[in-house]
C-alpha cells in the first residue's frame, strides 16, 4: 500500500485574501512570485498566459498559479474575482507543486466561493488596499508584514484558514493536469531523482552521480528525465537553484555569498550569471526591487 507522506510535507503561510474588481489597468507582465496565487473568478474575463499557455479568465472558475511559476496578467475591461496568495514552507524543501509549474484551470463550485467568504471573515484587512502592482506587494518587508498577521488572528480561526487553504489546493491534487505531471505518471527513478535535487541543491549534483543513484546510464536517465520533466538534469537543477537564490532573497538577509553557497553554485560569479540568465536580473537587481518600499 502506498502512502502520500510527501504531500503533506508543506504547510502555507496566508499572504492576502479579498475580493477584488479589476479593469484594464490588472495588466501586468512576466510576474514570477515566490508564493502561491489562487482566484476565483465572479464575473467578467481576462488572462492568465506564460511562454506555452494561454489560459482564459472566467467567472465560476478557479485558478492556480504555483510559486515560482512565471504568468502574465491581462484584463481587457472589467473582472471581479477572489483571490488567495499563500506562501508555502516545507519540512524537506521539496515544494508540493514541484512537478507542476504551470496554470491550471477548473471548474468552481460553491464550496470554493463559501470557502473564499469564510477566508475573508477569518482574516480581515488582508487585501491589496495600496496596488495590485506585484512589484509594490512582492517585496520582503511588506510580505514579512503579511505574514506576521497570521499571529494577531486567534488560533481557532489560523487552524481554520489552514484547513480551507488545503482543501482548496486539494482541488487541484485529482485534475488530469496535474496527475500528468506527477508521480503517477513519471517514472519511480525521475520522481526520486527530482526530490533529491531539491533536498540537496548545496552538493555538487552530477548528471553522472544522479543516474548512478538509480542504476541507470547517464544518457539513457537523461533522456528520460527530459521526457519526464521537459528539461536534461543539469538545466532543471540550475533552475531549481535559481529558485531557492530567489526565495533566500526575498525571505532572508543572507549575503549573495552565501545563498550562492546554500543554493550549490561553485562561486559568486557563476552565481549571479545564472541568476540573471534565468531571471533577467542580476542578483542584487532582484534584492533592490524586492526590498523597495
Amino acid at each position: 500500500m502506498s502512502t502520500h507522506k510527501f504531500a503533506f510535507n508543506s504547510t502555507f503561510s496566508l499572504l492576502n485574501v479579498d475580493y477584488v474588481q479589476l479593469n484594464k489597468s490588472w495588466n501586468y507582465k512576466h510576474i514570477i512570485s515566490p508564493f502561491y496565487r489562487l482566484y476565483l473568478i465572479d464575473e467578467g474575463h481576462g488572462t492568465l498566459s506564460n511562454t506555452t499557455q494561454n489560459v482564459t479568465l472566467e467567472g465560476h472558475f478557479l485558478y492556480l498559479i504555483p510559486s515560482f511559476t512565471q504568468c502574465s496578467y491581462y484584463c481587457p475591461n472589467d473582472l471581479s474575482q477572489y483571490y488567495l496568495h499563500i506562501l508555502e514552507a516545507t519540512s524537506d524543501e521539496v515544494s508540493f507543486f514541484v512537478g507542476n509549474r504551470k496554470i491550471f484551470k477548473i471548474p468552481a463550485n460553491s464550496d470554493d466561493f463559501r470557502h473564499f467568504k469564510r477566508l475573508i471573515t477569518l482574516n480581515p484587512e488582508r487585501g491589496l488596499f495600496k496596488s495590485t502592482d506585484p512589484k509594490e506587494y512582492e517585496k520582503r518587508p511588506i510580505i514579512q508584514e503579511f505574514q506576521e498577521l497570521n499571529n494577531r488572528v486567534s488560533l481557532s480561526a489560523y487552524v481554520e484558514t489552514q484547513g480551507i487553504i488545503l482543501q482548496l489546493l486539494s482541488r487541484f491534487i485529482g485534475t488530469e493536469d496535474f496527475c500528468s505531471d506527477s508521480e503517477t505518471t513519471l517514472s519511480y527513478k525521475v520522481s526520486e531523482t527530482i526530490r533529491y535535487i531539491q533536498q540537496n541543491l548545496q552538493t555538487n549534483l552530477t548528471v553522472a552521480f544522479l543516474a548512478e543513484r538509480v542504476h541507470q546510464n547517464a544518457d539513457y536517465f537523461s533522456r528520460i528525465f527530459k521526457e519526464s520533466t521537459g528539461e536534461r538534469p543539469a538545466a532543471y537543477i540550475q533552475l531549481k537553484r535559481v529558485e531557492r537564490a530567489q526565495f533566500l532573497i526575498i525571505t532572508t538577509d543572507l549575503t549573495f555569498n552565501e545563498i550562492a553557497a546554500e543554493t550549490g553554485f561553485e562561486s559568486l560569479a557563476y552565481f549571479s550569471r545564472t541568476f540573471k540568465k534565468v531571471t533577467g536580473q542580476t542578483p542584487s537587481v532582484y534584492r533592490k526591487n524586492n526590498r523597495r518600499v
